[in-house]
């Protein structure tokens, strides 16, 4: 699914990187919660998977066939602006050229979301607003699936059924699935794999490892790892 090959990326195309050497592979049907402090460089792996920015140096080789992307929040979040539910999800089922419109309310239903369909988006809870963004990026059945810390602004129980039907979509339907995480509960219960990253550099390890390893440092210094 996915091959990076001595990775290195700054925005100004020289050093500091903020990617320094990456080699990672995931195979498909894997979870992989990307975990790491803030400017460790966890959302510019996902724009580089993304084909939003390109390497410094070194190869990304991808090879799924469509990608749905879950950003925090939709443009139309808290806003006044008049658009609904099945609007916004329509709007990008003509882009992605879909001539059936059964994938909207589909999508919906997968999501627990298709009695808001009539709703404006701006009205939204959090996490009504990211099961929706959930059943956006899965209209066209992509086979990896890419989110932004979904569980930022989502109630405790949203946050249950969100984490419930990405778990149950990758192991149902085999879709990969790779989240920016820094809910760590989360990244833990629900991955297959845990990449870490620190200093620009990557650590892949199962979640079992992460968790002791990172049990042994919160009892030395009782920080994060």
């Amino acid at each position: 699914m996915i091959k990076i090959e001595n990775l290195f990326f700054s925005y100004t195309s020289s050093p500091p990187y903020i990617l320094d050497g990456i080699n990672l592979e995931i195979q498909d049907g894997e979870y992989v919660s990307v975990l790491g402090e803030n400017g460790s460089g966890k959302s510019t792996l996902m724009r580089l998977l993304l084909k939003l920015i390109k390497p410094t140096k070194g190869n990304i080789q991808l090879q799924a066939k469509r990608i749905g992307y879950v950003p925090q929040k939709n443009d139309f979040s808290n806003s006044n602006f008049p658009i609904t539910v099945y609007e916004m999800l329509d709007s990008y089922r003509r882009i992605l050229k879909i001539k059936s419109k059964n994938v909207i309310m589909e999508n919906l239903k997968q999501v627990g979301m298709s009695e808001f369909a009539k709703a404006l988006v701006g009205t939204l809870s959090g996490g009504q607003n990211q099961k929706t963004l959930i059943a956006r990026a899965l209209i066209g059945d992509p086979d990896l699936l890419i989110l932004d810390e979904p569980s930022t602004g989502v109630d405790i129980n949203s946050q249950r059924e969100i984490y419930g039907f990405l778990k149950k979509i990758n192991k149902e339907k085999n879709i990969t699935i790779i989240s920016v995480e820094h809910n760590l509960d989360a990244a833990i219960s629900n991955s297959t794999l845990i990449y870490h990253l620190i200093n620009g550099q990557g650590h892949l390890c199962t979640p079992k490892k992460y968790a002791d390893e990172y049990l042994n440092i919160k009892r030395k210094d009782d920080t994060i790892a």
